[in-house]
């Protein structure tokens, strides 16, 4: 069975608060789905933009699973979520986003999530009514 540690957030994303309880019972159900054993979560700090736990766990090298409530908890700024990817793979990590139910291990997948935050930050410019 693979292990897989969580990631989870106590700041606003997506415009809302997600209570970590609820989070992670998410990734929780996630796992139980898919074979997974839970690892419990790190919590990202509180600060807007903070990465730091993040980037702290896909260098951990004792797992090779990341499991994040969802793929928009990944850095907002590209460049940081691209330095997120290559080290993700250059460890040779799968990274699970349980909300989508979506997985990234190689390039193909990484193309798939940036068409997702494109289209996520498109969104605000597109006609409400016409």
């Amino acid at each position: 069975m693979k292990k897989a540690r969580g990631y989870i957030f106590s700041r606003k994303f997506l415009g809302e608060r997600i209570p970590q309880s609820i989070q992670n019972l998410t990734i929780r159900d996630y796992c139980e789905r898919n074979n997974i054993m839970y690892l419990l979560s790190a919590t990202e700090y509180a600060m807007e933009d903070s990465s730091k736990v993040l980037f702290k766990i896909v260098n951990e090298l004792n797992y090779e699973n990341i499991i994040l409530y969802s793929l928009f908890q990944l850095p907002s700024k590209f460049e940081k979520r691209k330095k997120f990817f290559k080290i993700a793979i250059k460890n040779d990590k799968k990274i699970y986003f349980a909300l989508e139910n979506r997985v990234m291990s190689n390039n193909e997948d990484i193309e798939d999530i940036e068409d997702i935050w494109r289209i996520k930050q498109e969104l605000p410019n597109c006609l409400k009514k016409f």
